[in-house]
């Protein structure tokens, strides 16, 4: 009995070493596919936080004092170049240009009459000289009356929208005050903040010659007109290490408006950069991770920052190395330290196969 126990134990244990070694022989016959990362230039686009501005915004004030007479403009209003505003009371710049006038008609008579004296030698020249010294005197003064009674009329500079009323019919102004403000948004001004590193990026390939940026606006969807970054400004800002780009925007319909908000979308060129098959990448905690084949074929995974994306790859920051040997599918079969048998396949094939491949 003993003996045919022994037996069975024998059989037991020589078919579990014998499903092990299958099973080993099986991991191991197992081939994966293997490339590297491609180092090549290549672009990007990236979004940028950016604010919106018209290309004139102004503030409209009061020139003289007086009560609020008039308003002939609504909120929101479209208005065009000279056409009357508002309408302070004009009533006593109106008794300044006309006792401005009489003191013209006054001295312009004895200008005359100091003339006719002159000319027949019966006063000197000092005394027509000082008659029309006086004569041109008042003519100046007249001018400054009726400037200010044209400042009592508020007149659009220029072509553009009207904001709200900062004051109400009647209301008492002094010369300053704030009135509305007038937007011309045929143009729009946006500006948006680049980091040094990618300024150097574009000013290294740049020439001289304005790129086109597309807009992303607040509803998440793409403004029709694309733009062109015309202006940089001069100054880095030292606290976020950031400088501030400036694109011009056609805006025909007038949808965008001034102070609205987007994202720039700008094509950023990238110099050897490292690409990778987003699919040989997984996740841990909010980072990203690939498997790295060692010379002796064993997998250990490593860490990598991404700094960008693009559709199925990603290009790589920090992490990797362009002769780095990376696992590209099977990522769930394995673990970490496995020993494997693998197929190298040319990074340039890899990602020019992308869509096929694609899990």
């Amino acid at each position: 009995m003993k003996q045919i126990l022994i037996v069975i134990s024998l059989c037991a244990m020589w078919g579990c070493t014998s499903y092990a070694n299958k099973e080993e022989t099986k991991e191991e016959e197992t081939e994966f596919l293997v490339t590297s990362p491609l180092q090549k230039d290549t672009t990007v686009t990236k979004d940028y936080v950016a604010q919106i501005h018209s290309i004139q915004h102004i503030e409209l004030r009061a020139l003289e004092k007086g009560y609020l007479q008039k308003i002939y403009v609504d909120e929101g209003q479209y208005v065009q170049k000279g056409q009357l505003m508002f309408q302070i009371m004009p009533m006593m710049y109106q008794a300044e240009r006309q006792k401005a006038e009489a003191e013209v008609n006054f001295v312009g008579i004895e200008f005359q009459n100091t003339k006719k004296l002159a000319d027949s030698n019966i006063v000197s020249r000092n005394e027509l000289a000082l008659a029309k010294a006086k004569l041109d005197k008042a003519k100046a003064e007249l001018a400054l009356a009726q400037t200010h009674l044209q400042f009592t009329q508020i007149r659009a500079p220029f072509s553009g929208i009207m904001d709200h009323f900062q004051v109400r019919l009647g209301s008492l102004l002094d010369e300053g005050d704030l009135l509305t403000t007038l937007s011309d948004n045929s143009k729009m001004w946006v500006y948006y903040n680049v980091p040094e590193a990618e300024y150097l990026d574009y000013k290294a390939t740049a020439n001289n010659s304005p790129i086109k940026v597309n807009l992303l606006m607040a509803n998440n969807k793409l403004f029709p007109y694309p733009g062109l970054v015309e202006t940089i400004e001069a100054d880095f800002n030292n606290e976020t290490g950031n400088i501030a780009f400036r694109a011009t925007f056609p805006n025909p319909k007038g949808l965008l408006r001034h102070g609205e908000t987007g994202n720039i979308q700008m094509t950023v060129p990238l110099s050897n950069a490292l690409i990778i098959p987003q699919k040989a990448t997984f996740e841990v905690l909010e980072k990203k991770y690939v498997y790295v084949v060692d010379k002796d074929n064993t997998i250990r995974s490593r860490e990598i920052t991404i700094a960008a994306e693009l559709p199925h790859i990603f290009v790589v920051k920090s992490g990797l190395k362009k002769d780095d040997k990376i696992l590209l599918e099977g990522l769930r079969q394995v673990r970490e330290n496995q020993k494997i048998h693998y197929r190298f396949q040319q990074p340039d094939a890899v990602i020019s196969h992308l869509d096929l491949y694609a899990e």
